[in-house]
């Protein structure tokens, strides 16, 4: 959570948090207008773009060099692109392709899914077990988890009674967070077996469009943000568990007939009971916008982070222990008085402080002349490796050096 991209109607920014109080420019394009989608495998210099422009075509660039280094069309609008050290995954309305991010090739095909008005899928971070899960159903909230580093459907799992909204992994790829249109109830899941491990709730008394849904890198929390002005943050902790040597007391023996009593009851009603309501939240000063938010470390403090699509960047203090209202200590304009013209004036203003994942790339100059053939299960680059052999490791994909990606943890 050290990167954050934004696109614009004039192209995109890509920037580097190295503390609460600086945020630097990393790269900006205006070459390409109305910029949707950008994605950047982690810290490297590999970006992928999507344009209103050509909202059909994947661009993927080494932004660092201005090269272009292929580029993909489909059969109908992109909707949302999500990789890892392995595998590049463009998710379209009614299929979803899987491709070897090494060198492009096209590994997999998945057809025949229900309509997916927005592109909702997640894809585990962690290579090792490039678990992607997305609707199974159009009517109901069925997940259907798919291995993509083996090519094979892992499970379906039951997760919600309409349809999905939000999908994300933790960061090992070991848990699957998920909330339905209705966003009310946010349940956590096991992976690959697809047991139930938590439920919270959101709230009751109004409906709401979950639009961001993400795990801290330690798994200890999860964060959820909607276009309501409130920012929800649960602990992810059996408190039963946190406590198994206390001695017997008034309040504990009722704790445990209450949580007996629950083996007994419909399981609506003990569903119910056993939901956990937010451990910390945060009141933004806006509502009705869609926000993307990050759970991150920055100087050694837990830190929130919410970006929102009016351009704003927040920094809020998270106390792990306490939780309560998050208190806010930056808030930032990314795009200074609105217009990407006047970028050098806003260069000149203080930092932003920023410590969300995300990516921007910036746009090739060189004509695309690369173009990918079609979309057979054979065909890889048109110039053979399409990222030179000497730019990868012996292992992940690195594009300059090693400094460039996060540690892997085995």
């Amino acid at each position: 959570c050290s990167s954050l991209a934004i696109g614009t109607t004039t192209g995109y920014r890509l920037f580097s948090l190295s503390s609460v109080e600086q945020l630097d420019q990393v790269h900006e394009s205006n070459e390409i207008p109305d910029v949707y989608i950008v994605e950047r495998l982690f810290s490297s210099s590999l970006v992928v773009v999507v344009s209103h422009a050509k909202p059909q075509q994947m661009n993927v660039y080494h932004f660092k060099k201005g090269t272009e280094i292929c580029n993909y069309s489909y059969s109908s609008n992109i909707l949302s692109i999500r990789l890892n050290r392995q595998r590049l995954v463009v998710c379209l309305e009614e299929s979803i392709y899987i491709h070897n991010i090494k060198d492009m090739k096209l590994l997999k095909t998945i057809l025949d899914m229900p309509p997916n008005t927005t592109g909702l899928c997640a894809l585990s971070i962690n290579h090792a077990n490039s678990y992607l899960a997305y609707p199974s159903s159009a009517t109901s909230g069925e997940i259907a988890l798919y291995d993509g580093n083996t090519l094979k459907t892992a499970c379906t799992i039951p997760a919600h009674d309409g349809p999905l909204a939000a999908l994300a992994f933790n960061s090992t790829g070991s848990k699957l967070a998920s909330a339905s249109e209705k966003g009310t109830v946010i349940r956590v899941f096991s992976i690959p077996g697809g047991q139930k491990l938590y439920e919270f709730r959101r709230g009751m008394k109004r409906y709401v469009n979950i639009s961001s849904l993400v795990f801290s890198m330690d798994s200890q929390f999860l964060c959820a943000s909607s276009n309501t002005e409130t920012v929800h943050i649960f602990k992810l902790e059996h408190l039963t568990d946190s406590r198994p040597e206390e001695p017997p007391t008034w309040s504990g023996y009722m704790g445990k007939m209450f949580q007996a009593a629950t083996n007994y009851l419909p399981a609506q009603v003990s569903g119910m009971m056993n939901q956990d309501r937010a451990f910390a939240t945060v009141r933004l000063n806006i509502s009705g916008q869609r926000n993307i938010c990050a759970l991150s470390t920055i100087q050694k403090l837990p830190r929130l982070l919410v970006t929102t699509s009016d351009g704003h960047l927040y920094i809020y203090n998270l106390d792990p222990q306490d939780g309560g209202e998050c208190v806010l200590i930056k808030k930032h304009s990314l795009l200074g008085s609105g217009k990407m013209e006047e970028n050098k004036e806003n260069d000149l203003r203080p930092p932003l402080p920023q410590s969300y994942a995300a990516t921007v790339a910036r746009q090739s100059t060189v004509p695309s002349t690369s173009t990918m053939p079609g979309y057979s299960e054979d065909g890889g680059a048109l110039r053979g490796e399409v990222i030179p052999e000497h730019e990868f490791a012996t292992g992940p994909v690195c594009l300059d050096d090693e400094n460039e990606f996060p540690p892997v943890s085995i």
